[in-house]
């Protein structure tokens, strides 16, 4: 039964290496997947899916004017699943047509993304995921100053904490933290 399933974790949560990990497990038994990818994400270059640790696949590029519904169904072959990595970017018009995919084209959707942003405010995608997926799956880290949970991205710059701006700014390990609510407030600079 096709399901759609939303994975969230705070910066390095492995949510990018794992999603590489299930491609290529369908991949290995000769399943195709469609890899997608935010093509606001431009660190790895537009349409890649990259891990920290090296890793990096072609994916196809979801624009806020991208039908994915459109997308899959013009493809020349059924998927046996769809991937989609930075979830946390897509519109509210892709979460309810990839439930289209899932609910009419029965095509399961993997859907990976950080929950919050850097002023701890909800992505449009995440809100919209966090609503309508069947199964919904943290994805744990720990904490960049201490041993608890990571549950909130710490946003830097020169060195210091910034909680106010534009919700989308690109950035890794030298931009963002994955912090605890405790240092989210008090970050050990």
């Amino acid at each position: 039964m096709a399901q759609l399933f939303f994975k969230y974790g705070a910066m390095n949560s492995g949510k990018s290496i794992e999603i590489l990990k299930v491609a290529h497990n369908y991949e290995e038994q000769e399943k195709p997947v469609v890899l997608m990818t935010s093509g606001l994400d431009t660190r790895a270059g537009v349409g890649q899916v990259a891990s920290r640790i090296g890793l990096e696949e072609k994916a196809l590029p979801i624009f806020s004017e991208t039908n994915v519904y459109e997308v899959i169904e013009q493809l020349e072959f059924k998927p046996y699943c769809i991937l989609i990595d930075e979830s946390q970017f897509l519109k509210k018009h892709h979460v309810l047509e990839f439930t289209r995919i899932v609910d009419e084209l029965k095509i399961p959707v993997m859907a990976f993304g950080l929950k919050n942003d850097f002023r701890n405010e909800l992505f449009e995608g995440s809100k919209y995921l966090l609503l309508y997926a069947d199964k919904i799956e943290e994805m744990k880290t720990i904490c960049w100053f201490c041993h608890k949970k990571a549950i909130m991205n710490l946003h830097f710059i020169d060195g210091k904490p910034v909680y106010e701006g534009e919700q989308v700014q690109i950035g890794g390990n030298d931009a963002y933290y994955p912090v605890c609510r405790h240092h989210y407030f008090h970050p050990e600079i």
